[in-house]
């Protein structure tokens, strides 16, 4: 892993991460991925039918998530990679698999403000129905982890311009 932004735009579903993460890079002139990607067949269908994941499923998901970052698909550029990453022992999981600093941006948003983007969109394998089960499940970052939080109440535009203030800049990362 070089010296690039490793960024993971984090959140429950519904919170913006594809498209403020698809932003973020263009701004960035980096790499976007989205780790929906990389969820196995079966966790996608045990996600469209309303089941939420459990740790065994999440576990390799993590490592394919972490070994992108140390990948050569950034090739020098910053990566960034839309994952919820909600719990803490997720993200200490990329961290490790990394073997680098991974800064990680939270998009929050209200349960009301989410739902409805949830019911707004479509083609997209999670349902609203696994919202409270993410909210539930959702630790925010604490004072130790690189990282900030966002909130995605303003339009796509606002909130990326507020998350690019939030980054490392290099040198700091």
């Amino acid at each position: 892993m070089n010296d690039a932004l490793a960024l993971v735009v984090m959140g429950v579903s519904g919170s913006g991460k594809t498209s403020v993460g698809h932003r973020l890079a263009e701004e960035l002139g980096g790499v976007f991925l989205d780790a929906d990607d990389l969820h196995s067949a079966r966790s996608v269908r045990k996600m469209s039918a309303g089941v939420p994941l459990n740790d065994d499923d999440r576990w390799p998901w993590l490592d394919r998530v972490a070994a992108k970052f140390r990948g050569d698909a950034g090739a020098g550029a910053p990566m960034v990679i839309a994952c919820s990453a909600l719990r803490r022992v997720y993200r200490d999981r990329i961290r490790q698999g990394v073997g680098a600093h991974v800064f990680f941006l939270h998009l929050e948003g209200t349960e009301e403000v989410i739902a409805a983007r949830m019911v707004e969109r479509a083609g997209h394998f999670m349902p609203a129905s696994l919202l409270m089960t993410q909210l539930r499940t959702l630790e925010r970052l604490e004072p130790e982890e690189a990282g900030s939080a966002v909130d995605v109440h303003a339009d796509l535009e606002a909130v990326v311009e507020a998350a690019l203030k939030t980054l490392p800049k290099p040198g700091e990362r």
